[in-house]
């Protein structure tokens, strides 16, 4: 069945209205509460920051809480309820939305305005429409601001949003009820997708942690220096774009130029610069190495490229240790090639590279494992929501 056909038969060839949210519900818009009123239990707390960093679209519980008594003097939501976000140093988390599916009464306070739904609207179905292009050109227009954008409650009460057979509630409501209910499944399966990214993380740095840690006499430890040519790259010669990774103060690619100047099968890290120090990266194709980035490659027969990597890339606070964070963090080599690993012999590398290089692909590599499954969902999930969100407008008559 085309897409157009299923919007079809979803709609059953019933009437689109579009509607400013002010007439399908109250718009109630909150004040107050400062970080500072956050206890440890209490009365359930929203604060508009957390709609952008800490909750997805939905939640039945919050992070913070409120003492009753100040809860007293702030904005009350209820089951159901969509409280958006007016406020945010960027446009795409101004009018972010969270919707409360919490048994117990919650409070909200300044930078955030509460939808309660009316007879012919669901939050849900309010919230989902948030996420589209539609939603963004129409809050775009009310946008008022450049450092810090707002929206105001008043403005955000004539945002148009499309509400299927409007003269007929009960039937309007079981449509958008059934769009709800697609896009749900959507959302919960790359949910527990990512759930499951996590845990293979948490697995993979147990296992990466156990398998790197030799006792003392063990093994035999030498320097990097003793091991491996480290040395950084230099600027393109030509300011073009090409089909080689260019990496520089980073472990992954920042561009691409028409030359390479390094072999694949080479450890790359920061030498310089903000964030990025202590995180190790590894080169699977030709690739030009820039002026702040040291590529590592082992010139012993004691030791493999690909295993050492897996040991810096488990020694990260060590690593961070050697640089001079003062003004621009920078790691200088005399540092760098002091700095010990461990040597077992090459059959037990070979073999820790196996294990390793299994969790490195499901957990980090985004061209198959999870990190693709979940793009795979998330791109699955824009396309159906755009398509059962996405009715016609009417053109603006002119007068």
């Amino acid at each position: 069945m085309s897409s157009g056909n299923y919007l079809d038969k979803l709609l059953d060839g019933v009437e689109v209205e579009w509607k400013p949210l002010g007439e399908l519900g109250e718009l109630v818009r909150g004040s107050g509460l400062p970080k500072t009123d956050f206890t440890e239990s209490g009365v359930p707390a929203i604060h508009y920051g957390q709609i952008y960093t800490y909750y997805g679209l939905s939640t039945e519980s919050t992070k913070s809480f409120v003492s009753h008594e100040t809860a007293k003097k702030l904005k009350k939501v209820n089951t159901g309820d969509v409280v958006i976000t007016n406020t945010s140093e960027n446009f795409e988390d101004v009018g972010k939305a969270l919707v409360y599916l919490g048994k117990q009464q919650a409070v909200t306070g300044g930078h955030a305005t509460i939808f309660k739904p009316g007879k012919i609207a669901l939050g849900k179905y309010f919230a989902y429409f948030t996420q589209t292009s539609l939603f963004s050109g129409e809050k775009r227009r009310y946008s008022k601001g450049t450092k810090v954008i707002d929206v105001s409650a008043s403005d955000m009460a004539k945002i148009q949003i499309p509400i299927p057979c409007p003269d007929n509630p009960k039937k309007s409501l079981e449509i958008q009820a059934e769009i709800v209910r697609i896009l749900d499944t959507f959302t919960k399966l790359t949910a527990e997708l990512t759930a499951e990214l996590t845990a293979r993380k948490k697995q993979y740095n147990y296992y990466r942690d156990q398998l790197l840690n030799f006792e003392e006499g063990e093994v035999e430890w030498k320097t990097l220096g003793e091991l491996c040519s480290i040395n950084v790259g230099q600027a393109p010669a030509v300011n073009e774009v090409g089909k080689y990774p260019f990496v520089n103060a980073g472990t992954t690619p920042s561009g691409y130029v028409p030359a390479y100047n390094t072999e694949p099968g080479t450890i790359t890290t920061p030498s310089r610069g903000q964030g990025g120090i202590g995180y190790v990266g590894y080169q699977t194709t030709r690739f030009w190495c820039g002026p702040l980035c040291y590529r590592i490659r082992s010139t012993s027969a004691l030791i493999s490229t690909r295993f050492l990597y897996h040991v810096m890339a488990n020694s990260m606070k060590d690593i961070v240790g050697l640089a001079n964070m003062a003004g621009v963090p920078a790691l200088n080599k005399k540092e760098l090639v002091g700095f010990s690993v461990p040597i077992p012999s090459l059959a037990e590398q070979a073999r820790i590279v196996a294990i390793l290089d299994k969790f490195d692909t499901l957990t980090n590599f985004l061209t198959e494992g999870l990190p693709r499954e979940i793009e795979l969902r998330q791109t699955q999930y824009a396309y159906y929501r755009d398509l059962l969100l996405r009715f016609p407008k009417p053109e603006p008559v002119e007068a």
